[in-house]
């Protein structure tokens, strides 16, 4: 039986700490494993200690170069992907990512779909020698999303409201 509780780490390809938070296992479907995370939960976000203001939804996909998270009002942001190699389960209670530094945004008001942190993939790209496979699938998976945000694919039209309602 897996854990109500589970641990998120996001780390950068050094190694370096990035995120780590707790989250509250919601369910798991075919789409991957659904992660509520409350206003007040206690995180790390590049090594500092913060606090969650704003409730969030982590949907971790099987098998994909990706996270989604799914945010309410006030976020500007509706849905905010991060590239990151394939989720690596320790336990059924830890989540291991590797951040890719590209995201892909929806933007709340216009939906507008952005591609962010170009600049900040090609510096760690250089600097932390990210093998010519990874690049490939942090690229495709980049534009895959693109699109998928864009035209409203699931996850993306509305299937991620149902939990998000649970953490609001």
């Amino acid at each position: 039986m897996p854990s109500d509780m589970v641990r998120v780490i996001y780390r950068k390809y050094d190694g370096s700490a990035h995120r780590d938070y707790p989250a509250r296992r919601l369910t798991e479907d075919d789409l991957g494993v659904w992660l509520g995370v409350p206003e007040g939960t206690e995180s790390v976000y590049h090594g500092r200690p913060s606090v969650e203001k704003i409730p969030f939804v982590l949907l971790v996909p099987h098998r994909a170069w990706w996270t989604a998270m799914f945010n309410p009002p006030p976020r500007t942001s509706e849905v905010y992907c991060d590239i990151t190699t394939p989720a690596r389960w320790e336990s059924d209670d830890t989540v291991n990512l590797i951040d890719l530094d590209l995201d892909v945004v929806r933007r709340r008001a216009t939906g507008l779909v952005e591609l962010l942190d170009e600049d900040e993939f090609a510096e760690h790209r250089a600097r932390f020698g990210y093998p010519d496979d990874v690049v490939a699938e942090a690229e495709a998976a980049a534009q895959r999303l693109f699109g998928a945000l864009g035209d409203g694919t699931e996850p993306f039209a509305g299937a991620y409201r149902k939990w998000l309602a649970l953490v609001v």
